[in-house]
């Protein structure tokens, strides 16, 4: 026998044949528990990683990383700005913009954001010109007054390419009769679909010469940015505010999507916290199985007592043993979970094809399969979860091995 002696028993106890058959089955029900917590925990969050990387890759192809804005007016000098964009190798595209709230008026009427955007470098930092499902991009032409507008928004204005569309700005004028709204009718030249609800419902376009025209403006709202780095967007923001020396706002994907930023991660935090309990429920079942071996080993408990071994070292022999469980159950998990998340597009398929449903219907959900991001953190975490909790559950029965009399437990030996 190796030593140290502890784990050399507690290895032993973990192979030996158990007198008590239920003992067995509750050992094997622990490793089994754990193992499924485990195995739908990464499953899960790799799942609801893929949701959300699903959505903000969407989101993202249709907005840009950062923004810029002049302070209380608009920005006369985006050209100066786009230069100096190009300049920075942090910065893969900038085209200015022009954005305003409006409502769209067409058989029905629809409120929506109303964006002018220069056609020849909108996309470097959108898709929106591969988006475009009827009509055309390049019809947003200066002086065409056309508009592109979402799948979604057309539907709900009840217009098609080739409908006008009167469109009601929230910036007004003075006439005679006193202060009225702008109202300017465009024609409905193409139709787009990004894929996402917000967008697609809420979000039309223009060229930005005829938003000048119709708001009178001097300049744009902003210049927005693609960055080869997003992560980096706030940073790469402020440096090129700075470099721009004037008065400047700066704000980056997360703070103009914040609330649907925020609710993913929420989401994800508080769905590992709950299914953190299927772990739990295999550690009750592991604490079950030690109390009952040490009820079972009582002789051998007061043998290797009068033998000179030290309460201590019953703890570390039922601690190992009870540890190996719970590592045995966490591999089996890990193992498990990242085999059914990689096969997992393949099963739905299967259950698809065999009860003829179809479980993510492509009109409700925008996406084409079931989007999966296993991320290495997650399983680090999960696998130290079910680690620590695996070893707390055996602190207990392992202590009470621990307080066993060698007389009191041999008087009926």
């Amino acid at each position: 026998m190796f030593k140290p002696i502890p784990v050399a028993i507690g290895l032993r106890y973990l192979r030996a044949k158990r007198r008590n058959g239920f003992i067995s089955f509750i050992s094997m029900a622990s490793i089994l528990g754990i193992a499924l917590g485990v195995t739908v925990l990464i499953t899960t969050l790799a799942v609801m990683s893929g949701f959300q990387k699903e959505i903000r890759d969407r989101l993202l192809q249709m907005t840009a990383h950062t923004t810029i804005t002049a302070d209380g007016a608009p920005m006369s000098d985006w050209q100066r700005a786009v230069e100096v964009a190009h300049k920075d190798p942090r910065v893969a595209g900038a085209a200015p913009y022009i954005e305003i709230q409006a409502m769209l008026s067409g058989p029905r009427v629809q409120g929506a954001i109303v964006q002018g955007i220069d056609p020849a470098l909108e996309p470097a930092v959108s898709v929106i010109n591969t988006k475009v499902t009827k009509g055309s991009f390049d019809s947003i032409t200066p002086g065409s007054y056309n508009l592109l507008v979402g799948k979604e928004l057309a539907t709900w204005l009840g217009v098609d390419v080739g409908d006008t569309v009167l469109v009601t700005l929230a910036e007004v004028q003075g006439t005679p009769m006193g202060a009225m709204p702008r109202l300017k009718r465009f024609t409905v030249s193409g139709i787009f679909e990004a894929g996402y609800n917000e967008i697609d419902r809420g979000v039309a376009y223009a060229n930005m010469a005829d938003l000048e025209r119709v708001l009178r403006m001097d300049g744009v709202t902003g210049v927005r940015l693609k960055l080869h780095d997003m992560d980096k967007a706030l940073e790469v923001g402020v440096d090129l505010a700075h470099g721009l020396g004037g008065a400047y706002r700066v704000s980056d994907w997360t703070q103009q999507n914040a609330n649907l930023y925020h609710s993913l991660r929420m989401e994800k935090v508080v769905m590992g916290i709950l299914l953190s309990l299927i772990i739990a429920m295999g550690a009750f079942n592991l604490v079950s199985s030690q109390v009952m071996l040490v009820t079972d080993k009582q002789a051998d408990i007061a043998i290797l007592r009068t033998l000179g071994l030290t309460p201590g070292g019953i703890m570390q022999v039922f601690m190992v043993q009870g540890s190996l469980i719970g590592i045995f159950g966490t591999v089996l998990g890990v193992v498990g979970g990242i085999t059914l998340t990689l096969n997992l597009e393949r099963i739905l398929g299967a259950i698809e094809t065999l009860f003829n449903v179809k479980l993510l219907p492509e009109d409700v959900y925008y996406i084409t399969g079931l989007p999966t991001d296993m991320q290495t953190p997650d399983i680090v975490i999960i696998t130290v979860v079910a680690l620590v909790m695996s070893f707390l559950a055996t602190l207990y029965p392992a202590w009470r091995a621990a307080r066993t009399q060698p007389a009191e437990a041999l008087r009926y030996e």
